[in-house]
């Protein structure tokens, strides 16, 4: 039987095989339904065919698939729905036409071409779909497939993963928009592919990302958190203990992952590669070898380790101590040690170069160090699920993990925010085993593991402790205070239907 990331996205006529039965298979039944009404209304047709993606809450391992490092997320219930129709020969117009169903987004049409570049300084929402558009394009190319000149085509999105949220709604909208591409095209493809082709898409638009948000998205079974691996991209299920509910709460502080990437995120994964070609310098690499070859800090954690071997230990963090400072690095610092501008070591990457232009300085240390230890803490979440401990042990434990994750990300990688802190302490506060921040961070959600007895009191604590002064502040509506906290079990991945 073929590995669940080798078989391709399932083909669904019946929505009870991915919502369930009861008020899920409700809910999904009145968005299909408006979905289908509103496409008629804006295109005057039908949809040829509709793509599921969800989000997804990332439990252990934040910052390090971009490393190349195991990451341990599950997918939530709330998706991003894409109907997609492909216009028949004939029809006048060559162009692709992204409506929405909510009135907060606005038509966005594009040319029907697919090495269109996207205009990054004018950020529009309909960009995400073009990324899976531009993906498909050149994957169906590489792949020698004849789909014919590209088309003019009617999308119809219905997202309802929070965005800003550290939920991946970008990665839904994508997931979900190459998807359907795909099965309008009648391009069948194994998961994995998908999942490093959506990876890249994302790129398009500036974010270095690494791969877990699309891959749960793709790859998720419902009942199941997965071990996401990379290089090759690998799902394994891991069944989490009884008695255990993860909460997800938004701070109410959103992240704009896109927008601010060259301060944030982008920085990080610049920061990490610099530390890394330091490290295999330190560790005997000749400058220009480690500028070709290191690319990530999971290609020198051999010559770290190896170095820790010497000390009697087997831990990189060993190395990290003893070669990087705990002093910020100036851009002249790192351009002494690895005998190389850092704006030609970064030439090919736009992205990166913008990260260089708005650094004032470089931590080192202490983002790889959050690196290596991060990444141990998802093999440590894994090996405690299936150790031989009861199940309130292993819950126990899970929690410290979590915890410990959230303070490697607020000290160490620095990409929490206040709302976030307070968030995490009033979980604790309130019973968590554990909480931490969860996604990128600078905003978002946080992440709490809660006994499943206390959930429906534990959301009511939090309400009364951290939602009902935003609500007083009219920052939210009491209304809408379920889309901004909930339970969550493991949920299924990507699907495809057609009615």
């Amino acid at each position: 039987m073929a590995r669940h990331e080798e078989t391709p996205v399932p083909t669904f006529a019946s929505l009870k095989e991915v919502y369930g039965e009861g008020s899920q298979l409700e809910e999904a039944q009145l968005r299909f339904g408006n979905l289908k009404s509103k496409f008629i209304q804006v295109f005057g047709h039908a949809p040829d065919v509709y793509a599921r993606s969800p989000g997804r809450v990332n439990l252990i391992g934040e910052h390090i698939d971009y490393e190349g490092y195991s990451v341990l997320p599950m997918a939530i219930r709330q998706d991003t729905i894409v109907a997609i129709r492909k216009h028949v020969s004939g029809e006048a117009e060559k162009v692709l036409k992204i409506a929405n169903v909510s009135d907060k987004y606005s038509l966005c049409t594009y040319p029907a071409e697919s090495d269109q570049e996207l205009d990054l300084k004018h950020h529009q929402w309909g960009h995400y779909f073009i990324c899976g558009y531009k993906g498909f394009y050149e994957y169906v190319k590489a792949k020698g497939l004849d789909v014919g000149p590209p088309v003019g085509l009617d999308i119809l999105v219905d997202g309802i993963v929070p965005t800003g949220s550290g939920l991946s709604s970008s990665a839904a909208f994508v997931c979900s928009s190459t998807i359907a591409l795909m099965a309008t095209f009648g391009v069948e493809v194994p998961k994995k592919e998908i999942a490093q082709l959506t990876c890249e898409c994302e790129q398009y638009i500036g974010a270095q990302s690494g791969g877990m948000d699309q891959a749960i998205s793709i790859m998720a079974k419902s009942g199941f958190a997965e071990l996401i691996d990379f290089n090759p991209i690998r799902a394994t299920d891991v069944q989490l203990p009884a008695g255990g509910t993860f909460v997800i709460a938004h701070s109410l502080a959103e992240s704009l992952k896109a927008v601010t990437a060259a301060t944030n995120y982008n920085n990080r994964v610049v920061e990490c590669r610099l530390a890394a070609i330091v490290l295999g310098i330190k560790l005997g690499m000749k400058p220009q070898e480690a500028i070709s070859k290191v690319k990530t800090l999971s290609d020198v954690e051999g010559l770290c380790v190896a170095f820790a071997g010497k000390n009697g230990s087997d831990d990189p963090f060993l190395a990290v101590k003893e070669f990087l400072h705990e002093e910020p690095y100036m851009a002249k610092d790192i351009e002494k040690i690895i005998e190389e501008k850092l704006s030609s070591i970064f030439a090919n990457s736009s992205s990166s170069l913008d990260v260089l232009n708005a650094a004032k300085h470089y931590k080192l240390h202490q983002r790889a160090a959050h690196v290596y230890s991060e990444a141990k803490r998802v093999y440590a979440f894994k090996d405690t699920v299936y150790s031989n401990l009861s199940d309130e042990d292993k819950l126990r434990r899970l929690g410290d993990l979590m915890n410990d994750s959230h303070h490697s990300c607020s000290v160490l990688y620095e990409c929490s925010c206040p709302e976030l802190e307070e968030l995490v302490t009033v979980c604790r506060d309130n019973g968590a085993l554990g909480a931490r921040l969860t996604g990128a961070g600078w905003g978002g959600c946080a992440v709490a593991l809660v006994k499943e007895s206390i959930v429906p009191q534990f959301i009511l604590n939090l309400k009364e402790q951290f939602y009902q002064s935003r609500i007083n502040q009219g920052v939210i509506n009491k209304n809408d205070l379920g889309l901004y906290v909930f339970a969550s079990k493991p949920s299924s991945g990507a699907a495809i239907f057609k009615f």
